[in-house]
């Protein structure tokens, strides 16, 4: 009840409740925007979400990375990602029309740039931990920074330098018209103009000072959700309170239980009886029981009148398995992600469960593989052609010219296998023989390339026919032989 129908209720009772009853009634067209005794703690503020986030976006980090370092759930999460969006990593195929040979220069070139001691200018990973990296990164932190760097002294000049986001400075300021929120220099289409980085000295940031990198020069993978949104929000930040909940949950119930398996003893003594004086008969030596424990088969004496107790903790264990089953599914659910994925238990499915669980989670893997490939893949790969070319290790005149003919690629990404490979198989042979699936769709759901799978077959099939057709042809050569005589 407002304050004014509190006043009116001390002259009249009938009359305020009416007047609440009518507020009541007319508070909002949506039970969501009511402010009922329901909802009457919920206020949130209706800000800029930007402004908003970069007095919280730290702190998430920071507790999401202390999960990824503490918590067996959020590790199941990120290797969940890991596993199925890089697994053994995207292999890179180039398709220049009419210049196979081509192609396969360029793809080796791509295989021997991929070592560690081309790509990394740390020289540290090879692509393939690199990307793994890359994922791990994006959904713990929300997002990570790819620099472009070009150095003389080797055969692979251009190189990448991975860069965590926290190394952005937020105290950077303006010098022009351009803004600098978190790091991030936008114009004033909120587009990325620069990006700031700490300058370090010492292993110390120094106060004050960055290191202003261009854009074109950097590539920056995260997630964006709202329009005037500029850097990352890690993806557990709905999850990190339940994963957070379970944890210590397990410790609770983990104490309970060794709480309960505990068996103590405690001595209990007698007052000795008898009047005050030289009357009362007390043993000389006491036996003390400091420091003794229990052990099996063990004969032990006490001081007279004194008695074992024993304390054994009653109670039971709670029902940990439902509670703990419902926090995964909340948070695996929460992150676009089936329970028998993350928990990797699979008691409680079927066939048909698994499968529809299984499609489920490979749409978001595929959208992010599809975001890690347009991102931060690709524009690597096209910096790597221009820079193979500048260094004379492609031949083509026109590449200049024609830079998008030569630039033509696709990634094949990790091939995944079902749970009954028959029914898929038939499945696939009833959708290709009724035009309802093609075989290069089909192979790149295996993580192939179907032109590959088409030559291997053929080369197959044409071995098996010459080495069957020299057997046979051995054998009518005998048969004829044996009938002339």
């Amino acid at each position: 009840m407002q304050w004014l129908e509190r006043t009116i209720a001390t002259i009249s009772p009938r009359w305020a409740y009416n007047r609440q009853a009518w507020r009541s009634g007319m508070d909002a067209l949506y039970d969501g925007a009511s402010r009922n005794r329901v909802n009457m703690n919920w206020n949130p503020e209706s800000t800029y979400d930007e402004n908003r986030m970069r007095a919280t976006r730290e702190l998430m980090r920071a507790r999401a990375r202390d999960l990824e370092r503490n918590s067996d759930i959020a590790q199941a999460v990120i290797t969940a990602f890991e596993r199925n969006v890089v697994g053994n990593g995207m292999v890179l195929q180039a398709k220049i029309p009419g210049q196979e040979e081509l192609n396969g220069e360029i793809e080796a070139l791509w295989k021997e740039f991929c070592k560690a001691e081309n790509c990394d200018i740390t020289g540290t990973q090879s692509m393939e931990e690199i990307e793994e990296m890359l994922v791990r990164r994006y959904v713990v932190d929300g997002g990570i920074l790819i620099v472009k760097v070009y150095v003389s002294d080797s055969d692979y000049p251009f190189k990448i330098q991975v860069r965590e986001v926290d190394e952005l400075n937020p105290l950077a300021t303006p010098t022009g018209s351009n803004r600098i929120i978190d790091g991030v220099e936008i114009d004033q289409y909120n587009r990325p103009v620069a990006y700031h980085f700490k300058k370090y000295r010492n292993n110390l940031a120094i106060p004050g000072e960055s290191v202003r990198v261009d854009a074109k020069n950097v590539i920056f993978w995260w997630r964006k959700t709202s329009p005037r949104q500029v850097r990352e929000v890690s993806m557990l930040a709905t999850a990190m309170t339940r994963i957070k909940d379970a944890n210590q949950f397990v410790e609770a119930v983990s104490i309970k239980e060794r709480v309960l398996a505990c068996l103590s003893v405690f001595i209990k003594k007698n007052t000795p009886s008898g009047s005050v004086g030289r009357a009362v008969n007390t043993p000389t030596k006491q036996l003390s029981y400091d420091g003794v424990t229990l052990s099996p088969g063990m004969i032990g004496e006490l001081n007279p009148g004194d008695e074992v107790q024993t304390v054994i903790p009653s109670g039971q264990a709670s029902n940990t398995k439902e509670f703990i089953t419902t926090l995964i599914r909340l948070v695996a659910s929460g992150i676009g992600l089936s329970y028998e994925t993350v928990s990797r238990d699979l008691s409680m499915v079927n066939y048909s469960s698994a499968r529809q669980g299984m499609l489920e989670d490979r749409k978001t893997f595929k959208k992010m593989q599809k975001s890690l490939v347009q991102n931060v893949l690709s524009p690597i790969y096209l910096e790597f052609l221009d820079s193979m070319f500048l260094k004379g290790k492609i031949s083509a005149r026109d590449y200049l010219e024609n830079r998008r003919k030569y630039a033509a690629h696709v990634w094949i990404p990790p091939g995944y296998t079902w749970i009954d490979p028959l029914k898929e198989v038939n499945a696939n042979k009833v959708a290709l023989e009724s035009n309802q699936d093609t075989l290069a769709r089909i192979c790149a759901e295996r993580g192939e390339d179907w032109r590959d799978v088409v030559e291997q077959r053929m080369a197959e099939i044409q071995l098996i026919q010459k080495m069957t057709g020299g057997e046979t042809s051995g054998e009518d050569n005998t048969s004829s032989g044996n009938d002339e005589e």
